[in-house]
This record gives structure tokens, sequence and C-alpha cells, in this order.
């Protein structure tokens, strides 16, 4: 959907968490093993084919793709070596895709740019200019540092039916509290559920009973 002028675009963040609110490789065992990290690859059991990747974004249809070092150095060591045919390597490889490094100067991969300097002050002027909505994918730290800033509209998580017991978490210590707001969800064949949240302000606080 692309943004009207004067309207500032929607800044998404869909991830794969376990029931401990680990995100960590959840597509691979070899796709981030940092940390001693030994379950990469958690998420392969439980696909099903009513699991919709587009309606959370995490297809990146019609967005452009805001992501984190490590995360684009993943898709790009993969996603350019696809068949042309594969829907999802079509749109990752043809869309906008804005990386938040500091070490990062050139990118290889089509339609790259690097994000320099303030991410916060990058994704800010980002949301203003016209354009398709922003897409996070995976990308932990990043979505760290926007959640600090209040910068996030949606979070689109799907929470599977395992406890890993440590690795990189959606929310770690330090997280900026806040209350969200469900606006849907479902539950796959697999016992995955899938829910669309946006920030809803302060959290509410009192006493039970």
């Amino acid at each position: 959907m692309q943004s009207q002028e004067g309207h500032v675009r929607k800044l998404i963040a869909a991830t794969f968490t376990s029931l401990d609110g680990v995100m960590q490789a959840p597509g691979g065992p070899d796709e981030d093993p940092t940390e001693n990290f030994t379950l990469g690859g958690w998420t392969f059991a439980f696909w099903d084919e009513g699991m919709d990747l587009s309606a959370a974004g995490f297809d990146g249809k019609d967005r452009e793709l805001v992501l984190g070092r490590k995360t684009y150095e993943i898709f790009a060591g993969y996603w350019p070596n696809q068949p042309e045919d594969n829907p999802i390597a079509k749109t990752f490889n043809a869309t906008k895709k804005h990386v938040a490094s500091r070490t990062l100067k050139s990118l290889q991969w089509n339609n790259s740019s690097v994000l320099g300097g303030d991410v916060v002050a990058a994704i800010t002027a980002l949301k203003a200019q016209p354009g398709q909505d922003l897409q996070i994918i995976g990308s932990g730290n990043l979505i760290q540092t926007l959640q600090g800033a209040s910068l996030i509209d949606e979070y689109n998580v799907w929470m599977y039916p395992v406890v890993l017991g440590g690795g990189k978490r959606l929310f770690e210590k330090g997280a900026k509290p806040g209350a969200l707001r469900l606006v849907s969800s479902s539950v796959s064949k697999s016992g995955v559920v899938m829910c669309s949240y946006v920030p809803a302000g302060d959290i509410p606080l009192g006493t039970v009973g």
C-alpha cells in the first residue's frame, strides 16, 4: 500500500518466536549459531499450508525491507541464489532494502543501501518519505533499538509451541515498557499462534480484586 502525501508510512516488525520469546535462527541449524546456539531450525516441523506468510509481511510483498546487518547477510547469501520463479526470492530481490550497519560500507545485493549514522534518525526520516510501508524481518538488535524509540507501529509475532531455553529474544532485558493491543490472531493446525499487535500507550496498573 502506498503512503499518501503527508502520511507517515508504517514500520512493521515480523518475527517468529518460541514460547519463551527466543527468535534466534528459526530457519536452519547454520542460520545463526552465535553464543553456542544449537537449536537452529526450530520452526521446521510446524509449517503447514494454512500459514499465510504474506499477510504477516514475512515475504515482504508490497513493502520495503528494513534489516539489521546479521539478517541482511543471511538473506543476501541465500535469496539471490534461489530460482527466479520462487515468489519470495522474486520479491526480496526486487524490493528496496535498508540495512542498519556500522561496519558495512557497500552492499552487493540488488536495491540495498546502508542506513548510516544514527539509525533512529534514519528510520524516522524514512517513515516520513512517500513509499511503501517498511517491514523488519528478524533483526533482533534493530527491533530492540527501534522499540525503545517508539518507532515500530505493528508487531506480527508467530509463537511456536517450543521452549528453547536460551538464545536471542524478541524483547531483551531493558526493553521499553508499554501496552500492546491485539488486532488479529489465529492458530495453525500445528499449534503456531499467529498474532498482530499495535502499541497502546502506557501499561494500565491496578490491583486485582
